[in-house]
């Protein structure tokens, strides 16, 4: 078995990824109360919100009071979904560490999720890549589909090394393979890492999993043996794709770190802390995510045994 890095980065998404597909409008004071215990946790980054059009996405339509709200813990990297020039206009204003810019390796899915070709949206992310940069502003770009489109099938990774090298000449300084429909599988996810690290080794790889078919945390595993450190995930499972049936949300970020964290690999994020949030979620969203860990609890903990086996088993 292959041995990965030591220490790893736990990007948390649910802010921006998990709330804006939630049917119920999360009040501001919500969202920022949300956003600043996940602050507390240890992430190396939290994803705070989307400058998508409010007509868009009117979930996230209060994203830049939110993001002038927030507490800033230092050491913490603010990033927000930036789809256009204007769209990070607004982010410069309130403040923004990062941005993320999303296409997909797909051209249906591509022109179903965002209404343009691929090299519609490229053009524009590249804009935006230099306008940030004019700004002092680093870019991640996030490539939705990479390991599979729920209208066309197969991606060819050739196609998602096109776009990887095409952002990376235009100075991006990460990018993000995106799991979006829960289609990847361990050894795919492994082929496609190396490949995109061996090709661009001065980019900042993550690796961006959803549980639809519940491999993700086996496709995090495997992406790891080939020395990927950075991780998204969302607490509780937040998350999913109106694009794909029955997919589930993202990686469970408490189930993520306790994996790694069991391995032996640093995450610099608390356990304890992350599952405290999670079980404040319903106050948040209206209802119960799915988190198997939280039910459970972590490895370590330990159960009573049996009153009846002290008599049962006495000396004597």
């Amino acid at each position: 078995m292959k041995h990965g890095p030591a220490a790893i980065e736990v990007n948390e998404v649910g802010p921006r990824d998990g709330l804006q597909i939630e049917p119920v409008f999360v009040p501001t004071d919500e969202k920022v109360r949300f956003v600043d215990a996940l602050s507390a946790c240890g992430f190396a980054r939290i994803e705070v919100t989307s400058f998508t059009s409010p007509r868009a996405i009117p979930a996230l339509a209060d994203a830049q009071e939110v993001m002038a709200r927030i507490t800033r813990v230092p050491g913490v990297v603010y990033t927000a979904l930036i789809p256009n020039v204007r769209g990070l206009e607004r982010a410069l204003e309130v403040g923004i560490d990062e941005l993320n810019l999303v296409m997909s390796a797909s051209e249906t899915h591509n022109r179903a999720n965002l209404r343009m070709t691929r090299e519609q949206s490229l053009a524009q992310l590249l804009a935006v890549i230099e306008r940030g940069a004019q700004a002092g502003k680093p870019s991640n770009v996030s490539l939705s589909t990479a390991f599979g489109c729920p209208f066309e099938g197969e991606v060819d990774a050739a196609q998602v090394l096109r776009l990887v090298q095409a952002v990376a000449r235009a100075g991006a300084a990460g990018v993000t393979l995106c799991d979006t429909t829960g289609m990847a599988y361990p050894t795919q996810v492994a082929r496609l890492c190396e490949r995109v690290r061996q090709a661009h080794p001065e980019l900042g790889l993550t690796l961006h999993t959803h549980n639809t078919r519940g491999m993700a945390l086996a496709n995090a595993a495997a992406a790891w043996q080939t020395g990927v450190t950075r991780y998204d995930a969302a607490v509780g499972g937040l998350g999913g794709c109106p694009y794909a049936p029955g997919a589930s949300g993202n990686v469970n970020t408490e189930e993520l770190v306790h994996m790694f964290e069991s391995m032996g690999v640093a995450t610099g994020v608390s356990l304890d802390r992350v599952l405290q949030v999670v079980s404040a979620l319903p106050a948040v969203v209206g209802r119960t995510p799915v988190s198997p860990l939280l039910a459970a609890g972590p490895r370590e903990r330990r159960h009573a045994a049996p009153a009846w086996l002290a008599e049962h088993f006495a000396p004597g």
